[in-house]
C-alpha cells in the first residue's frame, strides 16, 4: 500500500526521504543546495510525497504553479519501485490536484500542465503520453549534455 502527501517541511524525515530519492536518480540528478532551494525558497514550488507501507519515501514530484499554469520540474521514483505504475499514480493524483486548484486571490484556475523531457527517456515519455501530456515541440539542446528536449502539455479542462 503506497500513500501521497504534501510536504512538511518540519518534517526532517519527508526532507531526508526526498533527498535519499534524489540521490538515486538516474536522470539529472539535483545537487542538496538545489533541493533546499526548491523545498524552503521558491515560492511556486509545490511537493507531493510517495510512501511505502513502512513511511518511507520512494518517490516524490515538484511541481510549479505560475499564473494560470503548472510545470513539473522533477518527478522521480527509487528504481526499485519503479515499473509498477506508481509514477502513473503519483502524477495523476498531481493532475486532479491541479484540476481543482483556484488561485485564493484572484480565483484563478490553471489551464495547462507543460514539462520538459529528454529526448532518450522513452520510459517517461509513455508515462506522460498515458496521462494526456502532448508532445508539442522539440528544444534543440535544452540539457547541459546537449540532449533535446521534448516539451510536452496538457489541457487541464480535458
Amino acid at each position: 500500500m503506497f500513500s501521497i502527501s504534501k510536504l512538511n517541511k518540519s518534517n526532517s524525515s519527508d526532507i531526508e526521504g526526498i533527498k535519499n530519492v534524489e540521490e538515486t536518480s538516474t536522470f539529472d540528478t539535483l545537487k542538496e543546495k538545489d533541493i533546499d532551494y526548491e523545498i524552503y525558497e521558491n515560492p511556486v514550488s509545490n511537493f507531493l510525497i510517495l510512501k511505502n507501507s513502512l513511511n518511507k519515501v520512494v518517490g516524490y514530484i515538484d511541481y510549479w504553479i505560475t499564473f494560470d499554469s503548472s510545470t513539473i520540474f522533477k518527478i522521480v521514483i527509487l528504481d526499485s519501485y519503479r515499473n509498477k505504475g506508481l509514477g502513473t499514480y503519483l502524477l495523476s493524483e498531481t493532475i486532479k490536484i491541479l484540476k481543482e486548484y483556484e488561485d485564493k486571490d484572484d480565483h484563478t484556475k490553471l489551464l495547462f500542465l507543460t514539462l520538459e523531457v529528454r529526448k532518450s527517456n522513452l520510459s517517461a515519455i509513455s508515462l506522460y503520453h498515458k496521462v494526456g501530456l502532448k508532445e508539442i515541440t522539440i528544444k534543440p539542446s535544452y540539457y547541459e549534455d546537449g540532449e533535446d528536449a521534448i516539451y510536452m502539455v496538457k489541457d487541464l479542462n480535458e
